[in-house]
């Protein structure tokens, strides 16, 4: 007699939880990218950062890399604007051409986060708060008609240049206080107006990197950008609690330092290709937490993964270009290599989720660098555990070629240049 009564009782289980279900879809998704300047892997495990500890706790922590793939074509100079556009671009220096802090000539073709983010959700808000002016003005493009007039809605920035209220000292403590000032507005604002998609940049730590190198001051400015960290968790915490936010904060720097007195970086020794992420991310995937160290995530995986939470999407031939991949969440292709021989090129990668096929694009032309469109022919596609495939290369006269795998669930690219 009760067994008739069982499938009613699931039934008025499952709905007495699709509220709640609904009611976790609906929080608002909010995203703060952070970049503290110049602090190497080896550093940053050894000083005292309760504050990021907090943070790595909900979320995790991990090693990273910045200065593309080493002696290759995407091998780019650890230098703090480069980082700064590999993190907003997703991209190496090959194709986001900021080589130096001079930025000279910007590729914004390869556009940023915030373009993207601007493009397809024009209602929402973004903020930037920097210790260092070129980011908003050079490196997003704001207001140029190179990036469509793309407008961050809430700048503060510019403090750099008022010496009249931060008279510039040989100690760099002027840049301490605009940190301080930089930190405090983002925590306030946060709290108060929630942005939809932040940044904040914080330089002191380098200035004591090149003043000291590996030193007491050193470690106690990465203490205080600790502390610095802790104001704006708790302004999260505090959107998260009382107004049904959902928040992503992603905490890094741009370049570690050189080995021999830590007072240099722009090489590409391994302490200074050696950074690091911090995140409150839950749903962290096999490219935060890989088998190696030499697998380790890169700065370019932080922008795709920033869109992943924020439900950006990239158009094919936009997302054909990104190099990073998101660490959060389902993949199914990493680790691709491309090995050119007479006629072939064998393409190898490893498989992560088992689901569905890879298809294996390819073209001959990079019309996409100057604004344009590269034709990709589709070569295969195979069962994603294959985890390699043989091109035949042989009606292809042109020794460049780019290549693609597309997954289920994310992409990635090689390029071959002779």
């Amino acid at each position: 007699m009760k067994k008739p009564f069982l499938p009613f009782i699931f039934i008025a289980l499952g709905c007495m939880t699709l509220p709640l279900n609904v009611f976790a879809q609906n929080k608002t998704k909010k995203t703060l990218f952070v970049i503290v300047d110049g602090i190497s892997a080896d550093v940053i495990e050894k000083v005292s950062k309760p504050n990021l500890d907090a943070i790595s706790k909900a979320g995790g922590y991990s090693r990273a890399h910045v200065g593309g793939e080493k002696s290759t074509y995407s091998q780019s100079p650890t230098i703090s604007a480069v980082g700064y556009n590999c993190l907003l671009t997703g991209t190496w220096t090959n194709k986001h051409n900021v080589w130096d802090n001079y930025i000279k000539d910007p590729n914004y073709n390869y556009w940023t986060i915030f373009r993207f983010f601007e493009e397809q959700y024009p209602q929402k808000r973004s903020a930037l708060f920097s210790t260092w002016l070129d980011n908003r003005t050079k490196l997003v493009g704001d207001g140029l008609p190179q990036t469509n007039k793309l407008r961050i809605d809430y700048p503060f920035d510019g403090f750099e240049l008022d010496t009249i209220h931060f008279p510039h000292d040989k100690q760099s403590q002027y840049i301490h206080k605009i940190d301080e000032k930089v930190v405090d507005e983002a925590a306030s604002y946060i709290a108060s107006d929630a942005p939809d998609l932040s940044w904040v940049y914080l330089e002191f730590t380098d200035d004591m990197g090149h003043k000291y190198g590996d030193s007491e001051q050193f470690h106690n400015a990465i203490k205080m950008m600790d502390d610095q960290m802790g104001r704006l968790w708790k302004a999260i915490q505090v959107r998260e609690k009382d107004f049904n936010e959902d928040w992503l904060i992603v905490i890094t720097t741009d370049h570690g330092r050189d080995p021999k007195s830590g007072k240099d970086h722009g090489g590409q020794t391994d302490r200074e290709r050696s950074t690091w992420i911090v995140t409150n991310a839950k749903d962290l995937n096999q490219n935060f937490k890989p088998a190696t160290e030499a697998d380790a995530p890169g700065i370019v995986d932080i922008m795709p993964t920033i869109a992943r939470h924020m439900d950006i999407s990239f158009p094919k031939e936009q997302a054909f270009e990104v190099d990073g991949v998101p660490f959060t969440g389902k993949l199914s292709v990493t680790n691709p290599t491309v090995k050119k021989g007479a006629d072939k090129i064998d393409i190898t990668w490893k498989s992560v989720n088992k689901e569905g096929k890879v298809k294996i694009w390819l073209t001959t032309t990079n019309h996409f660098k100057e604004g344009g469109r590269d034709i990709y022919h589709l070569i295969d596609e195979v069962p994603v555990t294959n985890e390699k495939l043989e091109m035949d290369i042989s009606k292809y006269r042109s020794g460049f070629f780019k290549i693609v795998l597309e997954g289920k669930y994310n992409t990635v690219n090689r390029w071959i240049v002779p």
